[in-house]
């Protein structure tokens, strides 16, 4: 596959990833599927918008380059055909690192709050983080600890593992658009893009 298509492959991919990420972080804001009373209630890493921010915005950038890469115009520059090409490629292997580092940042407060719990009503009739070091992971019987709100402890768990996940995912992707990236700097797509006329290697 050209480095170019690879790249199309990659940004096609990322893009649901990150929309993904994004509806993920806007549930949590409605814990156990339920509208809160008082946003103080909600878990720190809520407002953190790792989906929103991290697995989201910073990574749709990054994939719309890679998806227009495969389009690029490669007529060249100082006379040389596969320079423009090249330019493009290198360029996307900047806002991979830009995709990976959001991404990252997703992945890191997803791990710190499922390894802290939720924020939720304790049986001291205080809102605070019953759990520790996720000591909640291995046994579920803690859970009810969690006075309210309902099950906001599955759904907590579940949605920042899915961000976990999709972080994971897309720091792997911006990983290989890095590698793909340098290789198409160095040797250039397998083809130009027909507009100097050529379908050759470049």
């Amino acid at each position: 596959m050209c480095t170019g298509g690879c790249a199309k492959c990659l940004g096609s991919t990322l893009i649901p990833l990150a929309l993904f990420g994004i509806l993920a972080n806007i549930l949590l804001f409605f814990p156990g599927g339920r509208v809160i009373d008082n946003n103080d209630h909600l878990s720190e890493e809520v407002w953190f918008f790792g989906g929103i921010l991290g697995s989201g915005v910073l990574m749709i950038f990054p994939a719309l380059v890679f998806l227009g890469l495969r389009n690029n115009d490669c007529c060249g520059c100082c006379g040389n055909e596969s320079c423009g090409k090249r330019f493009a490629m290198f360029t996307s292997t900047i806002f991979a690192v830009i995709g990976f580092l959001g991404a990252g940042y997703s992945f890191v407060i997803s791990a710190i709050s499922i390894n802290r719990g939720p924020k939720c009503l304790m049986d001291n009739s205080t809102w605070g983080y019953p759990f520790h070091d996720g000591d909640y992971l291995n046994d579920e019987a803690l859970w009810s600890k969690c006075l309210k709100p309902e099950d906001v402890v599955p759904w907590n768990l579940t949605l920042f593992s899915i961000l976990l996940v999709v972080g994971a995912i897309q720091m792997l992707l911006c990983v290989i658009q890095v590698v793909n990236g340098l290789l198409g700097t160095l040797c250039g797509d397998c083809q130009c893009c027909g507009c100097c006329g050529g379908d050759g290697p470049v």
